[in-house]
């Protein structure tokens, strides 16, 4: 996989595709391979980046204190660095909060914005969560066993879990077999959602956004909708009614048609 300098550090990615750029934005303790069930449809229309955060996957894992903030800039500079001036953005839950500070700081470099399952400002409820989750990766000394056993039930309905616990076990192994996050980096990239707010900044973005949620996440739930469909001007928003905070594994097939069905209206 190619690896680029970037605001001071090596990024590594993958790309895959023709078209328009699209830029992938991994989510909390995942690296680029985590779209794999999109970039598969997108890749047939947009020429698709899946970055590795500093901190993830094979890029660099410097020390001192991560932020949203700082993964945008690493993220403009990752893209300057290898010639795109003008991509669309996509991301996930960190993605996507990571996406809100790169389209509010970068305007410009941002063609649309699609921001999954994401929140403005870190809340009591989701600052109590994700430091539950702390503890649980100090405890088991292991991000990937972590993931499986304390971020999955926040990330998957009750109703997935009895009805195909064989692809829970996919996710699981899928999980295992990336390249394993230190938890060092871990406690850096949580501390950053924990210190998230983009809030004051929305009205800065002038891109148009899809913003979507899963009816059933608690994490990032609807309660965050309203305060991003009335700061982010021209913004549409779609409920996945059987998800919780990941639909792109629980509703892949609605999730990539609806997606991809923003991502063309705005090209070109």
């Amino acid at each position: 996989m190619p690896k680029v300098k970037a605001n001071n550090i090596t990024l590594n990615y993958e790309q895959q595709g023709s078209g328009e750029p699209l830029i992938l934005i991994p989510f909390l303790s995942a690296d680029n391979a985590c779209y794999a069930f999109q970039v598969a449809e997108y890749a047939k229309h947009f020429t698709c980046f899946s970055v590795d955060l500093r901190g993830t996957g094979e890029s660099d894992k410097p020390e001192g204190d991560y932020s949203t903030e700082l993964f945008a800039d690493d993220v403009a500079e990752f893209m300057q660095a290898i010639g795109i001036p003008k991509a669309h953005v996509s991301g996930l839950s960190l993605g996507a909060a990571t996406g809100m500070w790169l389209a509010a700081r970068y305007p410009d470099k941002v063609k649309s914005l699609s921001l999954h399952s994401g929140w403005t400002k870190t809340d009591p409820f989701i600052k109590t969560v994700v430091e539950g989750w702390q503890v649980m990766a100090k405890a088991l000394g292991s991000v990937s066993e972590m993931v499986i056993l304390g971020i999955f039930p926040w990330c998957f309905t009750p109703e997935l879990y009895a009805a195909r616990p064989e692809y829970i076990q996919s996710l699981a192994d899928f999980a295992r077999s990336r390249p394993a996050q230190p938890l060092a980096s871990f406690l850096q990239h949580s501390n950053a959602v924990i210190a998230h707010d983009v809030e004051a900044q929305l009205g800065k973005i002038t891109a148009p956004t899809q913003i979507t949620f899963g009816r059933h996440d608690q994490v990032t739930s609807t309660r965050f909708a309203d305060r991003m469909t009335s700061n982010l001007r021209g913004s549409e928003l779609v409920i996945f009614e059987g998800s919780s905070h990941a639909p792109i594994y629980e509703q892949v097939d609605e999730f990539n048609q609806k997606t991809l069905a923003f991502l063309q209206r705005h090209a070109g």
